[in-house]
């Protein structure tokens, strides 16, 4: 009787294990490191790194010249920016390494100003080219036999159309934060309770949360240039923008450590931006898996493999193992 439960125990073990690799987010999770994402993601986040920095320079350019007139909505955008960069622009209520009034009195027509614009050109819509790399080998799609001119000139304008969205939705922040403000002294709560401050935030929280999720769907169906239904797209959008938003969130524990270490203080900053970027990567590549994995469980082949067919010959590898 002993010697048939020692025997029974080893077939529990593997069909535990079997059950735990068969769930869902496990087996995201299995194909996001098969299909080499860690890489992937680290490659992403260094050129993300020197992309930002001639981004936000040319950004603040722009916002001085476009925005000048309108004070809430400039401010509106370097809050924008100082959420979806935690710790690389000062605020009102967090530290950074730019002072955003150095940069608004910059001039975009100086020699550093067209440097700068040449940067963006060069490093913004070459990360975009790698992005779109980096998701089709997560899709397991093949190669884009795209024209190079035709695909740069696309990378291009969807740069273009991430910066009118950061406009867009500082417009709609401004909006928002001036409509709870009237709702709040309706109720008769001051904006500056702390029932003010935590609804004001929870607005700011929501749209930062779209703004991710639409940038999501454009990199999965636009920039990316695979054919995959939007309704296969959403459980991967949300999960993607959720999963941004809190490291948006706890991005400044991430800078906290690397400053409270004397060794690592003269590059805090750099050094807390690439860690930032290389989780944000990750999460983007990850919610991309899911995405995969979720179309094929569909039946929806977005790329030459069949992705639960690789799946299960992995699980029947280690089964036999």
């Amino acid at each position: 009787m002993a010697k048939t439960q020692e025997r029974s125990k080893p077939g529990r073990i593997a069909r535990l294990i079997d059950w735990v690799m068969k769930l869902f987010p496990v087996r995201v999770f299995t194909y996001y490191a098969t299909a080499q994402g860690p890489l992937l993601a680290t490659g992403l986040a260094f050129q993300a790194l020197f992309a930002t920095f001639a981004a936000v320079w040319v950004g603040f350019c722009v916002i001085g010249l476009v925005v000048s007139g309108n004070d809430q909505l400039q401010q509106s955008l370097i809050d924008l920016l100082a959420t979806a960069v935690p710790g690389l622009i000062q605020t009102s209520t967090s530290a950074g390494a730019i002072d955003p009034t150095v940069l608004l009195n910059a001039g975009v027509y100086t020699w550093t100003g067209a440097i700068a614009l040449i940067g963006v050109f060069i490093t913004a819509i070459g990360w975009l080219g790698s992005a779109r790399v980096a998701v089709r080998i997560i899709f397991n799609a093949p190669p884009s036999k795209t024209n190079f001119v035709l695909v740069k000139l696309k990378d291009l304008i969807v740069a273009l159309c991430f910066g009118l969205l950061f406009l867009i939705s500082a417009a709609l922040s401004v909006v928002g934060s001036s409509a709870t403000g009237a709702m709040l002294t309706f109720f008769g709560v001051s904006p500056t309770s702390v029932a003010g401050q935590i609804v004001g935030r929870t607005v700011s929280l929501v749209i930062m949360f779209a703004l991710n999720a639409v940038i999501l769907g454009a990199l999965f169906r636009v920039l990316s240039g695979v054919k995959i239904p939007f309704s296969r797209l959403r459980g991967g959008i949300l999960i993607g923008a959720a999963g941004i938003g809190v490291l948006q969130l706890v991005a400044g524990a991430l800078l906290g450590v690397s400053k409270n270490n004397p060794l690592l203080a003269s590059f805090a900053v750099i050094l807390g931006l690439l860690i930032y970027f290389n989780f944000v990567c990750q999460a983007i590549l990850i919610s991309a898996s899911w995405v995969a994995v979720a179309a094929s469980d569909k039946g929806i082949s977005i790329g030459p493999v069949a992705i639960n067919r690789e799946l299960g010959d992995q699980a029947e590898v280690s089964a036999a193992q």
